[in-house]
Parts: C-alpha cells; sequence; structure tokens
C-alpha cells in the first residue's frame, strides 16, 4: 500500500502528479496533481491506492476528501485534438507539468510553502524547472501519488459517461473509451466519432478502411 515514506524525505512540500486515461481509442487523457496535508492523512478511511485497484464507489469516497481542503489539487484534461497532433507521450507529459505548477504556484501563494518536490508516477519526466523525480509504480507506493491518480481517474470517468449520453452506442460508460471488444464492433457499426483518437493505429487502420464518420456526433 502507498505511504508518506517518499514524501517524508523532503523538507516542505511534496506534490503527487499521475494521469489517466493513456491507452484508450476515446476521449481525453486527464492530469491531476494533488498535495496532501500530512496532519490529516491520519484521519483518512483505509483503502487510498493505485486507483486501478480501487471500486469506482470507493474512489468517489475518496476523490470526495481528496479534493477539500485542507488537501489541494489541480485536475486538466489534454483533449483529443491536443492528443492527435502532438502524440499521447508529449500531451500526457506537458499536461503532468502544468498540473504541477499550477499547483505549485496554489501552494506558495496560500502559504504552505514552496514545493521541494514534484514526483511523477512512471519513467517520463515531464518538462518541469522544479525538483522533481519519476517513481516507477508509484501510485503504489507514494500516497501523494495515489491520490493524484485518483483524482484523475475519478474525473476521467465522469467525462466519458458525459460523453457517453451523447455517443450511445459504443459502451464509454462501462468501457471508458478502452479498446474493449463491445467498443470495436461499435466503431464496425457506428463508424469513427469526433472523440475518437485518429492517430491510434486501430482508429487510424478504420478510417483508411474508409469506415464512417460520423463528425458531427457529441
Amino acid at each position: 500500500m502507498p505511504d508518506l515514506s517518499i514524501e517524508s524525505g523532503f523538507d516542505g512540500p511534496v506534490i503527487g502528479v499521475d494521469e489517466a486515461g493513456r491507452g484508450p481509442w476515446a476521449g481525453p487523457v486527464t492530469i491531476a496533481a494533488a498535495w496532501l496535508d500530512q496532519d490529516a492523512v491520519s484521519g483518512f478511511p483505509p483503502g487510498l491506492d493505485d486507483s486501478k485497484k480501487m471500486t469506482a464507489a470507493n474512489r468517489a469516497a475518496f476523490h470526495g476528501i481528496l479534493t477539500q481542503l485542507p488537501h489541494h489539487h489541480v485536475v486538466l484534461s489534454a483533449p483529443v485534438e491536443v492528443i492527435d497532433r502532438v502524440g499521447i507521450l508529449k500531451a500526457t507529459l506537458a499536461g503532468m507539468a502544468k498540473a504541477a505548477e499550477l499547483l505549485a504556484k496554489r501552494l506558495a501563494e496560500a502559504g504552505i510553502g514552496e514545493a521541494a518536490q514534484i514526483l511523477i508516477d512512471g519513467n517520463q519526466m515531464p518538462p518541469l524547472s522544479r525538483p522533481a523525480q519519476t517513481v516507477v509504480k508509484g501510485d503504489s507506493r507514494s500516497l501523494s501519488i495515489a491520490a493524484a491518480s485518483v483524482i484523475a481517474k475519478h474525473e476521467r470517468d465522469r467525462i466519458m459517461q458525459g460523453l457517453a449520453g451523447d455517443n450511445p452506442g459504443y459502451g464509454w460508460e462501462r468501457n471508458m473509451g478502452y479498446g474493449t471488444a463491445a467498443h470495436r464492433e461499435a466503431l464496425d457499426r457506428l463508424g469513427v466519432t469526433r472523440h475518437h483518437r485518429r492517430s491510434f493505429a486501430p482508429i487510424r487502420r478504420l478510417l483508411c478502411d474508409g469506415a464512417d464518420t460520423p463528425s458531427t456526433k457529441g
């Protein structure tokens, strides 16, 4: 289970950063940066972990805790247009850098202090000018990264559920845009929407094969 052992090695605020939605065929990638007030962490209910290991109900419950004071967070999404223009990795890393910088400024303005370290989930470093390090499997090791993971996942799921209402038939309310068999079948039947990532190989192949594109949908 993640804890604050990495964070405790720094004298000052430590920010955790993670993303949700790098792999799906549709929808944005969502990035969150989180700072936890360590004095309030002891009051957390058990179960904060890598968001992929948590149920939707547990993520929702923790989202309500993590996005309220005394904790601070920033969440943003890179839309499909950006993903297709610059690539998913660059879009994700740029979003991580922006979210971390915005949160660092917010902490300084709130009198909490200058960020001592930014913890990035994974092994790819965003273009940051502040002190930072990558943490492989960070959402299972760092409580701050786990918090960011939960916020990002919960927020992206809400986006995809909203898009599902405007684009019925693709099952986004269940698959969140990932390339499931049901999603693939719906693409063959309904075509590609403007929310699909055209730079991703399965969507690109469909377009090259002449799949109908309901570009005005959603």
